[in-house]
């Protein structure tokens, strides 16, 4: 399972990191598929509407569960804290489901549809019938993320690549057939993101389920506590709830601006296409999981490396004609659109350029089992989005979209600045604790 030191090469980085990174960008596609489903209904703007808004709220309540991937892939060592762990997750699954249920089944949903998520009266039994289906998604979701933090673990990453592929097949064909059977609808739209699902995670726990039985059944000197995988996953809870919010508010406050329409049209198409350009990139944190103790050398490097691309892709875009063609052919906007989409993109660079230097630093952080420490560099971007935003909105409305970038990448940088000098605190703590070992202090 493990290389040793002298053995890691960038040839296996690059076999480690490459299917992660596709499996991050498939899974862009399958809610491109969702949406192309739901565009062919007869009522489709009514429909994408409910659809956006159940899946809204699932990708918050999602937060608490999408993050054992990473609690999974950094402490379990053994049978005996891979079962714990799944005791663990199947109290969160619990808790969560039955704060969804309560949500999908009462009042209180209906009454967050509308004063949360602005939807209309008329939609508020569409959104609470898709919320119902979506909460099986969480599931399976959970299970999904405990065995791929396994198959990474084993460095079988081509496996969580079969999986995301067979999904995106697996819904390609349900969305076909709705199509077909006329049976289009936000509902539709949730079948299609379950059955998904549920195959992905299928072949997760197949995969997983034959690896686990090359872990022994407890190290001796590696013993997991409950308090430690409360410790661990905790704060990264907080760490993507505070991302998740994060767009929300840049558009409230570009609601402020010159033009509100085309101000928020072009941030969010050109998040879209960032976000895009990123999801290659957002399993940096496993390479440091995984080498950096093996070979950090090569880990930095490697990272350093792969980190410039999303940020030269995105100045191809912003700076060629294949800007203009992928604006108006691919994504289908307008001349207008496309030219204030391409202007805020440019200030979207900065945060490419960032964005993977900071997932690397955090998987230093989870590597120490410090991600509380990973929450301050979050809680700074968001202060720096917010204090960015108002001066730019006030000062400058003008600019629309752009400030949204701005703020954005200002954030980023933020949080790096945050991120880095806490790890530089603590490598130094590390080396003078080893020199003083040295010396017999």
């Amino acid at each position: 399972m493990n290389s040793n030191k002298s053995q890691v090469t960038y040839k296996q980085l690059s076999a480690f990191f490459i299917p992660l990174g596709f499996a991050a960008s498939l899974t862009s596609v399958t809610h491109v598929i969702i949406n192309g489903t739901l565009t062919r209904a007869e009522d489709a703007a009514f429909i994408i509407a409910c659809y956006a808004v159940a899946f809204a709220l699932f990708q918050v309540v999602e937060r608490p569960i999408i993050v054992f991937r990473q609690t999974s892939s950094a402490l379990v060592k053994d049978k005996q804290s891979f079962k714990l762990l799944t005791v663990f997750l199947m109290y969160v699954l619990g808790i969560v489901v039955l704060f969804c249920s309560i949500l999908a089944f009462s009042r209180i949903g209906d009454w967050i549809y509308v004063h949360f998520f602005n939807a209309d009266q008329s939609m508020v039994e569409t959104i609470s019938n898709t919320f119902k289906v979506i909460i099986l998604v969480l599931i399976f979701s959970g299970i999904r993320g405990i065995y791929q933090g396994i198959i990474i673990n084993h460095l079988e990453t081509k496996w969580v690549t079969i999986g995301v592929i067979i999904r995106v097949i697996t819904m390609f064909v349900i969305s076909y057939l709705l199509v077909v059977l006329d049976y289009i609808s936000s509902v539709g739209g949730a079948l299609i993101f379950l059955a998904g699902m549920i195959i992905e995670c299928l072949i997760s726990v197949w995969k997983g389920h034959f690896l686990i039985k090359e872990y022994p059944l407890s190290k001796k000197d590696f013993k997991l506590q409950k308090t430690d995988i409360f410790h661990f996953y905790t704060p990264l809870v907080f760490y993507f709830i505070f991302q998740t919010i994060l767009i929300p508010i840049v558009y409230v406050f570009l609601a402020k601006s010159e033009n509100i329409q085309m101000s928020i049209a072009s941030f969010a198409l050109a998040h879209s296409i960032t976000n895009l350009v990123l999801s290659f990139f957002m399993y940096t944190h496993q390479i440091v999981l995984q080498f950096y103790e093996k070979s950090r050398k090569k880990v930095v490097n490697f990272t350093l490396l792969i980190g410039l691309t999303p940020s030269i892709l995105l100045t191809v875009l912003c700076f060629s004609p294949l800007g203009s063609w992928f604006m108006g052919v691919v994504m289908g906007a307008d001349t207008v659109l496309s030219t204030a989409t391409l202007g805020v993109l440019k200030f979207f660079i900065l945060k490419t350029l960032v964005y993977p230097i900071v997932d690397f630093l955090n998987g230093f952080l989870m590597l120490q089992r410090q991600t509380k420490r990973m929450v301050y560099s979050q809680v700074m971007n968001l202060i720096a989005v917010l204090i960015s935003l108002s001066l730019f909105v006030y000062f400058f409305p003008h600019w629309n979209g752009i400030n949204g970038a701005i703020a954005a990448s200002i954030g980023e940088v933020a949080g790096l600045v945050v991120v880095f000098m806490i790890v530089y605190k603590m490598s130094n703590k590390s080396i003078k604790q080893k020199q003083n070992v040295t010396k017999g202090v």
